[in-house]
């Protein structure tokens, strides 16, 4: 359960309601699917490469083996850059959340309290 609620993320409960009521339910489901099946063929596709060329390294190396050495150190801080403000995307979300059913508690107390609790989490883990 830990594994599908980190690969669903906050997304499909903040910005979902936005792409149904542009897209209505069926063209939102559609959409969805399309790229749930993108994103199943570049995992599989990637699994191939790590079968077929074991490395260590991330896939930037991939990227840096099979395309050129700029497009691998792009991908690679790229990737740290989207980890680096995943953060503070995910503290927004959760104001945006909380402030669906608490509107008079201003936004900053919820972005601290949750600021905490990850830090607090991680600190005993």
């Amino acid at each position: 359960m830990i594994a599908i609620g980190g690969s669903i993320g906050t997304g499909l409960f903040v910005a979902s309601g936005a792409s149904i009521s542009q897209a209505g339910p069926g063209g939102a489901m559609v959409a969805y699917m399309l790229i749930g099946l993108m994103v199943y063929f570049l995992m599989t596709s990637l699994g191939e490469m790590a079968a077929f060329m074991p490395v260590s390294g991330s896939f930037a190396t991939y990227g840096s083996k099979f395309v050129d050495e700029g497009f691998g150190f792009a991908l690679g801080w790229n990737y740290w850059y989207s980890w680096a403000v995943t953060l503070a995307v995910e503290l927004v979300a959760a104001q945006l959340v909380m402030n669906y059913w608490f509107p008079h508690v201003p936004g900053v107390w919820w972005s601290a309290l949750f600021l905490t609790l990850i830090f607090a989490l991680n600190a005993l883990s």
